[in-house]
């Protein structure tokens, strides 16, 4: 089932969503992206700029920014934050060192004015790695029940295998709706 699929369920008529979907560089941002499109996942370069999909279903509309992860980008990340609906917060579940560094980007995330109350998913992508974390080991570690003023799920995820995904944006275009 495909992200279409899912945008046929829903029922809203002329309903608009805006996806973000930030991470450190290397992530899997432009892979889910690409998987969710249903589009060849096969040779992903490094986002410089930001990728746009715009899905429309049934008078539903899904408009999803990849923004780059570099170092050199973030700071520029909350030039995108107006008017977002959804967060999606990509960690590489499989790059234990830079685990501390993907917490603390979230965290100035979380405490962004514009991104208040907004929900919030996050993939821990990757999950196809031996190495990789599980998403409630990455939870507890980026103390994720502490967050208090929105929504937010944790989902384990792999880009290339497409687990976890449809169930994540389910939940986050679910709790949009509400």
């Amino acid at each position: 089932m495909g992200l279409l699929s899912l945008l046929r369920s829903l029922k809203r008529e002329e309903r608009e969503a805006r996806i973000l979907v930030l991470g450190l560089d290397n992530a899997g941002k432009t892979t889910i992206l690409r998987a969710l499109s249903e589009e060849d996942i096969s040779q992903i370069t490094p986002t410089q700029g930001f990728n746009i999909k715009s899905l429309v279903h049934e008078g539903f509309k899904l408009n999803v920014w990849d923004i780059g992860g570099q170092s050199t980008i973030r700071p520029y990340w909350r030039n995108y934050f107006e008017h977002t609906d959804g967060l999606v917060y990509v960690i590489d579940s499989a790059d234990r060192n830079r685990l501390a560094e993907a917490g603390q980007e979230l965290q100035s995330l979380l405490e962004e004015e514009k991104l208040a109350a907004t929900p919030t998913l996050v993939f821990a992508n990757k999950q196809d790695l031996l190495s990789a974390l599980p998403a409630d080991e990455i939870s507890n570690e980026l103390n994720l029940h502490l967050i208090r003023d929105r929504p937010w799920c944790i989902m384990a995820s792999s880009a290339k295998t497409g687990e976890g995904l449809q169930e994540g944006m389910e939940w986050l275009v679910q709790t949009i709706q509400k």
